[in-house]
């Protein structure tokens, strides 16, 4: 199933897609499958799935060091490519790879997309990409079949949100906290003001991501969004695991509780 399929299926529910976040390649590439296929069971619609890159700037300590892990274990740029395609074979749930634009032009555009495409990525998220660079982007994916997905903040202009929206992302990544990601103590008071500027402007799905900790927290989001993304919570139990399968049975629990949260009524 796609995303947009994913979504549909989750708003017929009365609830938001829950997509969660690890990194590629952490603990190590061959049982990171297994943690994502563990949030598969616990409910996940679909997976951010991290690409671990030495320069990631819009990252917290916690997905720092997760990325730093990966990196130590082998995981290449293809590794994660590669990790993300047995998650999607495994799961048969659409993922989204989350890296930066200096990997993307290093390995060349056209040539990303290709990896990304024969991987079954069904999205590529470059979390330092402005709207103003995006278009040969958003080209190139849709020429291999891999959108894009294009972030809005509570301090973006209309006109800039508007572009973002004239962009044809696959979905808009609200950040719901400004700053780096990590975990927050309360709940987002951008969300939803954010949510009625993007709902004036399009049908476009609108998924909340960035400081979302805890299961009230994501159901707050979730009442006003049709997706919720949880990363830093997740991978932090990863990190403090004492092996990969205490990670994953972690991960069931509490991927449990964040989709539990996703309901509306």
């Amino acid at each position: 199933m796609s995303f947009a399929e994913r979504f549909a299926a989750a708003a017929a529910d009365d609830r938001a897609a829950f997509l969660p976040y690890l990194m590629a390649g952490l603990p190590d590439p061959a049982a990171s499958v297994d943690l994502f296929a563990a949030l598969g069971e616990a409910g996940a619609d679909g997976f951010e799935v991290g690409l671990p890159y030495a320069d990631p700037l819009m990252d917290g300590p916690v997905i720092q060091a997760a990325g730093a892990a990966a990196l130590g274990a082998g995981t290449t740029l293809a590794g994660g490519l590669g990790v993300a395609r047995r998650v999607r074979e495994a799961t048969g749930k659409p993922c989204a790879v989350m890296t930066y634009v200096n990997p993307i032009l290093r390995t060349g555009l056209d040539a990303f997309m290709g990896m990304a495409a024969d991987a079954g990525v069904d999205a590529v998220i470059a979390a330092d990409l402005p709207v103003d660079e995006a278009a040969p982007f958003v080209a190139a994916g849709a020429a291999r079949g891999v959108g894009v997905v294009l972030f809005a903040a509570p301090t973006t202009s209309e006109e800039r949100l508007r572009a973002v929206v004239d962009a044809g992302p696959v979905f808009v990544y609200g950040v719901a906290e400004m700053g780096v990601t990590g975990e927050r103590a309360g709940v987002s008071e951008w969300a939803a003001g954010m949510s009625a500027r993007v709902r004036a402007l399009t049908d476009l799905p609108l998924v909340f991501g960035v400081g979302i900790a805890t299961p009230r927290a994501a159901a707050a989001a979730a009442r006003v969004a049709d997706g919720v993304i949880v990363g830093t919570a997740l991978v932090r139990r990863v990190l403090e695991a004492p092996d990969a399968a205490a990670a994953a049975d972690g991960l069931r629990e509490a991927g449990a509780a964040f989709a539990a949260a996703m309901r509306r009524s």
